[in-house]
């Protein structure tokens, strides 16, 4: 494996499938899987059960089948795929960068490659209509955002301000002034 590669390749953590109430932990290394399971039970019989662990290199896990199904069970079939490509050394690094950082890269694309981006996985999707995203087009798109822009947008969403010709704008300003105008006028004695 690389040494370029930090020591953990990924972990995660969790319950087996109901009723059991046992805790779970998956970590890949650069060179092994380690499983490690817990036993919860009120049991009597499971008191004195102690934690167990499971070392596996890359490619004895690839072998083994019955590991496999565990994790699957526990994870999820798409945590098996990941941990599956990372033993064969198939490294997806957009799935290490954080929400913040590839919004900031996706705030770059044309429309038309957001849709796109949008297709490709959960994780894309959400991220392609968060509100996050859509502000910093705005920003970008807009030399200024005046406070009633802001609390506009905020009440409907900076992706719908973005897609919003400039009339339908102006007059969904006018009335917010208008409504927040007599507002104030009833608030006061």
């Amino acid at each position: 494996m690389a040494s370029w590669l930090p020591e953990t390749l990924f972990e995660t953590v969790g319950q087996g499938p109901a009723p059991s109430k046992d805790y779970y932990q998956l970590l890949v290394t650069r060179c092994q899987i380690i499983f490690r399971w817990w036993k919860i039970s009120l049991r009597s019989e499971y008191r004195a059960a102690k934690p167990g662990e499971a070392k596996e290199s890359h490619e004895d896990f690839l072998e083994n089948s019955h590991l496999q199904v565990q994790v699957a069970l526990i994870f999820g079939a798409r945590i098996l795929d990941y941990v599956l490509n990372l033993c064969q050394g198939k490294f997806d690094f957009l799935e290490r960068l954080s929400d913040t950082l590839l919004l900031s890269i996706i705030s770059y694309l044309d429309l038309e490659d957001i849709a796109r981006l949008s297709q490709t996985s959960h994780r894309f999707a959400k991220l392609c209509v968060c509100d996050t995203l859509w502000e910093q087009i705005v920003q970008s798109a807009c030399d200024t955002i005046t406070p009633d822009m802001r609390a506009l947008a905020e009440d409907i969403g900076w992706k719908e301000m973005f897609f919003t010709n400039k009339l339908q704008l102006q007059r969904q300003l006018r009335k917010r002034k208008q409504k927040h105008g007599s507002l104030r006028e009833q608030d006061q004695p």
